[in-house]
């Protein structure tokens, strides 16, 4: 996967949540892809917008590093759609 098929991804399955080589803070609770001294990183944070301990992995491959993303990204939506359905539940 190279970094157009990955936002097309992002845009058809509409998922949320991630700053893709961004220039700016982390948020909370989203899946972050920076590349860094010819290394892809990829972790996630939390609530309070840090770097969640052991959530990062580190590629020297691109398309590895953005499939790695994206199922994060997935995973992560995921879990949304089931917070919601649950909060909506009670």
């Amino acid at each position: 996967m190279n970094i157009k098929e990955a936002i097309k991804i992002i845009k058809d399955e509409k998922l949320q949540g991630y700053n893709m080589n961004e220039e700016r803070y982390n948020r909370e609770n989203e899946v972050v892809l920076r590349c860094e001294n010819d290394k892809w990183i990829v972790y996630a944070t939390d609530e309070r917008a840090s770097k969640v301990t052991n959530s990062q992995d580190i590629y020297f491959d691109e398309e590895e590093a953005l499939d790695n993303f994206i199922d994060r990204l997935r995973a992560l939506n995921r879990l949304r759609g089931y917070k919601v359905k649950t909060v909506t539940s009670i």
